[in-house]
């Protein structure tokens, strides 16, 4: 991608101050954020379910070139408890402001994983859950959802070591994952995510949510128009319970953070530029 001036970058980023925005411009150029003497946040990515860290690719790409440090970990993708436990203890490890981002049922953890992290500065939701205290990540597809189909046609299932009492790991079925999942993506580049999918456990589903730190936390949210897995209209309902900063982007899929990062970091970076540092 090539750079554009400050000036350029400065009037994308006023564009994220509505309600919405429809296609967000391109992240290209170089954030004019923070103020100079502040400490810049670090931005911390949680993927979802059937991904890996490497969905984070292009957006790390572009906070990178633009002088941020931005850290894609790994969810562990077991239950909720113990995977917001994971990815707060490696907040711990970061010194000043954090951005952290979820994508899918990264957003589960992330709603959880921040709540008692005092270095969280904002919240990005990206085709994510974002759970009050109680619910499930599975109750939150919303109605029209791939994923409220007959589990034996979405899910191949498979045991694994030390699992709870009833709970499996669950892999997508190839016509699911291409489908659904990365219907905007091309078909061979959906096969290949397909093929390298992380398994997820039922449990991570089912887990209810012991927190909600949206409730605190000033919170940003993405939503793709063409979302088969988490509806649009579902993740709306959630950002507006959050007063969460919308973006809505037309068409997409689940896995627009793949096949639009430009537009995924637009919104990160609107997020960024929120955070005022120590």
């Amino acid at each position: 991608m090539s750079r554009t001036g400050t000036g350029t970058t400065i009037a994308f980023l006023t564009m994220f101050a509505t309600a919405f925005v429809t296609q967000p411009a391109r992240a290209n150029g170089p954030l004019p954020c923070p103020s100079p003497g502040t400490t810049k946040p670090t931005v911390v990515l949680v993927h979802g379910a059937w991904a890996d860290t490497s969905s984070w690719n292009g957006e790390v790409d572009v906070l990178r070139r633009a002088g941020y440090t931005a850290r894609a970990i790994g969810n562990p993708l077991r239950n909720l408890d113990d995977d917001a436990a994971t990815v707060a203890d490696f907040l711990k490890t970061v010194s000043g402001p954090v951005v952290l981002v979820g994508h899918s049922y990264g957003g589960s953890v992330i709603t959880n994983a921040a709540a008692n992290a005092p270095n969280v500065k904002a919240l990005v939701y990206v085709d994510a859950a974002a759970p009050d205290t109680g619910e499930t990540t599975a109750q939150l597809s919303g109605s029209g959802s791939t994923l409220n189909g007959d589990p034996r046609s979405l899910y191949d299932k498979a045991s694994y070591a030390k699992a709870p009492q009833g709970a499996s790991d669950l892999y997508l079925k190839r016509d699911v994952f291409i489908g659904s999942f990365a219907s905007d993506l091309p078909r061979d580049t959906a096969a290949r995510l397909w093929a390298s999918q992380r398994a997820a456990s039922t449990s991570a589903f089912e887990t209810p949510s012991r927190a909600a730190a949206w409730k605190k936390i000033p919170s940003w949210y993405f939503i793709s128009t063409g979302d088969r897995i988490i509806t649009p209209t579902s993740q709306l309902s959630m950002a507006r319970r959050a007063h969460s900063k919308v973006t809505r982007f037309e068409g997409g899929s689940h896995l627009t953070l793949i096949s639009h990062p430009d537009a995924v970091t637009s919104v990160i970076a609107s997020a960024v530029c929120s955070v005022k540092g120590d």
